[in-house]
């Protein structure tokens, strides 16, 4: 059995090519620009072009794609957007709209699009995967299972905080008790608030099992793939990606704590000090929200030493000559690729008739 899982971060887009009959070493992997980025660089060119653009497609990540749409707006340039594209921007249409985006219809669109720079948005290029994949005479079609992580704030009522929302959602999946891999879904049972993820789901080829999961809770059940990691009763795993850092304090297998918070506004010694109480029990969610972060969740309000910090994530360096001397989680021997384990490992619960091959694998979840 062959699963392509993809994590779509900000900075990059990881690939890993699982194959159930091949070592896990030996998968095959890629790490490439993320869509965003590429997206931005498409609109940077428009802007140097003098151009104006015309964006239409699916919800997708935004930062860096968001950021050069306000660039070329503030060159002097057009953007037009069909709906589901500018809520990349803001689930609020006024609120992009006010930004100077028009929004357009469909049939508005098709008019505009022979005259300006015309650009697609989604996250999972499916295509583009599989062109590059065939240079090396890699058929992605024969492909069994489908697996894509990406950042899902959710699409929040107009006026409602986006990041109370999102931790709102973390909660609830956590207190409905599937644990990490309750953050993963089959095609048909996306939450319909998950709009990044259902955009996702609309972007792929039908006909395959696809599963979509929330990037972060993905890296950390990926981390635990590492056996140092798995082989600790109680461990806080953090994931510090370059927008966004989550961290869970598990606890024999459960889930005792969490937090999610903006990396950029994060020093090492603030986020040592999250680190701490959370394992302590004493994390606040009022102060961590007051900080511009998501929120902080304590579920179990016993305190443990912190036996073990693990760290995945592109900006794991921001723990770098940490007195926590945390450890640098490397499952199947390969950081990058933690969401992209994580995502494998959601398949066996999402889709119970793949557990039996991914177990025989990788060994127990």
């Amino acid at each position: 059995m062959r699963i392509l899982a993809i994590d779509v971060g900000t900075g990059t887009q990881d690939v890993l090519l699982f194959d159930t009959e091949k070592e896990p070493e030996n998968a095959l992997k890629m790490v490439m620009p993320s869509p965003t980025t590429l997206l931005a660089r498409a609109i940077g060119r428009a802007t140097e072009a003098g151009e104006d653009l015309l964006l239409t497609g699916v919800t997708m990540g935004g930062g860096p794609c968001g950021w050069a749409a306000e660039a070329h707006l503030d060159a002097g340039y057009r953007v037009w957007a069909t709906p589901d594209a500018a809520r990349t921007f803001n689930d609020d249409l006024e609120e992009v709209a006010a930004r100077g985006v028009e929004i357009v219809d469909e049939a508005q669109a098709a008019e505009l699009a022979g005259g300006v720079r015309h650009l697609e948005m989604l996250d999972f290029d499916y295509d583009g995967l599989a062109r590059a994949f065939g240079v090396f005479d890699i058929d992605l079609d024969a492909v069994d299972v489908l697996a894509v992580a990406v950042f899902d704030h959710g699409a929040a009522p107009p006026g409602y905080s986006d990041r109370l929302f999102r931790f709102e959602y973390l909660a609830e999946r956590i207190q409905a008790g599937a644990g990490l891999a309750g953050f993963a879904f089959g095609r048909d049972e996306i939450p319909a608030r998950m709009t990044r993820l259902q955009a996702v789901a609309s972007t792929a080829p039908a006909g395959r099992p696809l599963v979509v999961m929330d990037t972060a809770p993905a890296a950390v059940l990926g981390a635990l793939e590492d056996p140092y990691v798995r082989g600790h009763d109680e461990v806080v795993i953090a994931n510090v990606g370059n927008m966004h850092t989550l961290a869970f304090n598990l606890r024999e297998g459960r889930i005792a704590g969490l937090f999610e918070h903006h990396t950029g506004l994060l020093s090492r010694e603030k986020l040592e000090e999250l680190l701490d109480q959370l394992s302590e029990a004493k994390i606040s969610h009022e102060v961590l929200f007051a900080d511009h972060g998501h929120g902080a969740l304590v579920l179990d309000p016993e305190a443990a030493l912190l036996d073990l910090v693990a760290i995945t994530g592109p900006r794991r360096g921001l723990l770098a000559d940490s007195y926590l001397l945390p450890y640098l989680a490397v499952p199947h021997g390969d950081m990058m690729m933690a969401g992209c384990w994580g995502l494998v490992r959601a398949c066996s619960r999402v889709l119970p008739w793949t557990a039996g091959a991914i177990e025989e694998a990788l060994g127990p979840a």
